[in-house]
């Protein structure tokens, strides 16, 4: 059954294709309160294989007109989707608390941050760079060989499939940064809703929709489908139509999608952020002046959100001694102190015990927050071991997802070297020093700029700037492409790819690099940055 969305606010329980209503014939899945485990209607129905094909043919038909369009006027569309996002108001607010079981105060602040980063894309389109306009003039007397006139510009690759998180019903979701970014490059999105937050991302698809609507763009610009990662989505990823994956979630999940889509006649990147346990390295300076302060803040980075953010620290790194000990008693203590809060479904709260109990199977237990009768809630957890028992252990280097940290004590500075040479990739590290461990610091920024995408002094690693020098991207398993941010302005590039011309006429050239600059673009001419 179809339908035209017509009601950016209604909840009807169906998926969105191409502009038209759709009711999936699979399952049916509902959202679930966490903090109560109320089922919350409507149910939606799961699409099938042909529900992606007609999203797919959508977005391929979409394609050319779509990325024919202006900057000018994607950068329109992309802000008159953050202004209806804006105006769900308190419709969307309720919606993604209940799903989720965040506080009022988080998912406003995801709201904020979803419309800011829509119109962050929106003044890269305006200002231009993203083109990477180059230019080599032509050199017809240059001996021993004459240079052709040589001109380059970024093209968008097509079709975009988008996997919804669940730690981020909005900024990470249907019209998160991965689709932000991907509309920006000029890109048709077809999104898969994660079944933690339905009503959430049908509100949000059509939010979208009805921007696709009034701005003009080609209907298959933008589908929202409902189904299971393993049937659906991986039909997603491997249509023909598809060109390129955003994904945010599980480790095994994100190596699946991988895996299929390099299995494809044509493969295609896979941008997957999938598991982070943000290492923490108190140097011993910082330590011996600091420690239990130093603890007192991690412990609230830790537990913050639940530690559900991809940024929560789940491992300390540093040198025995009494600062460590000052540092471990402290965030102890504050752990003691925090009330457990809901974690977002069900299947994540049984997921996060199950590893605690793995973790307190192989390590010392320093710390618990406190108990509740209450469902799904995360009791916070912290644990001790030596440097050579993690150096040894697979399960204390796993990821889990939830409140949950080890510290790691070693011997000495060579050791914590040691130890962080031997680390996985990740998103973030964090160092604490003072002036007597810079020389320390040095050395191990060194190590860190190869296992991390973003390197913190003095801070926490919650917390993700969304601004035009962020990284959020990181070495497997961080990330499937080390290359690339998910976060931040140079995510456009993702979807993007360099194209040369060579000889072309002139009355061919696209305005990105035509004779004249008529784009008004900074452009390297001859090696050279230049407006003229």
């Amino acid at each position: 059954m179809t339908a035209t969305v017509d009601r950016i606010g209604a909840l009807t329980g169906q998926m969105i294709i191409a502009g038209e209503l759709v009711t999936g014939t699979g399952d049916i899945v509902r959202g679930i309160d966490p903090a109560t485990d109320e089922t919350l209607e409507p149910g939606y129905a799961h699409g099938d294989t042909d529900d992606v094909r007609t999203a797919t043919a959508a977005a391929a038909a979409a394609f050319g007109p779509y990325r024919g369009t202006s900057s000018a006027a994607r950068a329109d569309f992309l802000e008159t989707i953050a202004t209806n996002i804006e105006g769900l108001g308190e419709t969307l607010i309720s919606r993604a608390c209940a799903e989720s079981g965040l506080p009022v105060a988080r998912i406003t602040g995801e709201v904020g941050r979803t419309a800011g980063q829509l119109r962050l894309f929106a003044s890269v389109l305006r200002e231009g760079s993203w083109n990477g306009a180059r230019i080599d003039p032509a050199m017809p007397s240059r001996a021993p060989l004459p240079r052709s006139d040589i001109r380059q510009r970024k093209v968008p690759l097509g079709p975009v499939a988008v996997f919804g998180a669940s730690n981020f019903p909005l900024a990470f979701s249907v019209a998160g940064g991965d689709t932000a970014s991907a509309l920006a490059a000029g890109c048709p999105v077809v999104v898969k809703a994660h079944d933690a937050h339905p009503g959430t991302s049908e509100l949000v698809g059509r939010a979208i929709t009805a921007a696709v609507e009034s701005t003009g763009m080609p209907a298959g610009t933008f589908s929202l489908l409902f189904g299971s990662g393993r049937s659906l989505g991986t039909a997603l990823v491997t249509d023909p139509h598809i060109k390129a994956v955003g994904f945010t979630g599980s480790r095994s999940g994100g190596t699946a999608l991988v895996a299929a889509a390099a299995g494809r006649p044509e493969p295609i990147p896979v941008y997957a952020e999938m598991s982070s346990i943000n290492p923490v390295f108190p140097l011993p300076g910082a330590l011996a002046t600091r420690g239990a302060d130093l603890g007192t803040a991690f412990a609230a980075s830790l537990t913050l959100g639940s530690g559900q953010f991809c940024t929560n620290p789940g491992l300390v790194i540093g040198v025995e001694g009494a600062g460590l000990d000052e540092f471990v008693s402290a965030a102890s203590a504050a752990l003691a102190a925090t009330e457990p809060s809901p974690m977002l479904t069900p299947n994540i709260a049984a997921s996060y015990a199950e590893g605690v109990a793995a973790a307190a199977q192989s390590a010392v237990t320093v710390g618990r927050g406190s108990s509740s009768d209450a469902p799904n809630r995360c009791r916070a957890a912290l644990f001790s071991t030596d440097a050579q028992t993690f150096l040894e252990s697979t399960v204390l280097q796993q990821e889990v997802f939830g409140a949950s940290a080890l510290v790691v004590r070693c011997r000495d500075a060579e050791q914590v070297l040691a130890v962080t040479a031997a680390l996985e990739g990740q998103l973030t590290a964090t160092v604490h020093a003072d002036d007597t461990d810079l020389d320390v610091a040095g050395r191990l920024l060194e190590t860190l700029e190869l296992k991390a995408g973003r390197i913190l002094f003095g801070g926490w690693p919650t917390g993700v700037e969304v601004g035009h020098a962020m990284v959020h991207g990181g070495p497997s398993p961080a990330t499937s492409d080390s290359r690339s941010t998910s976060v931040g302005s140079r995510a456009i590039e993702r979807f993007l790819r360099p194209v040369a011309y060579q000889d072309v006429p002139a009355s061919l050239l696209p305005s990105a690099i035509a004779d004249g600059n008529p784009d008004n673009l900074w452009r390297r001419v001859d090696g050279e940055l230049t407006r003229d």
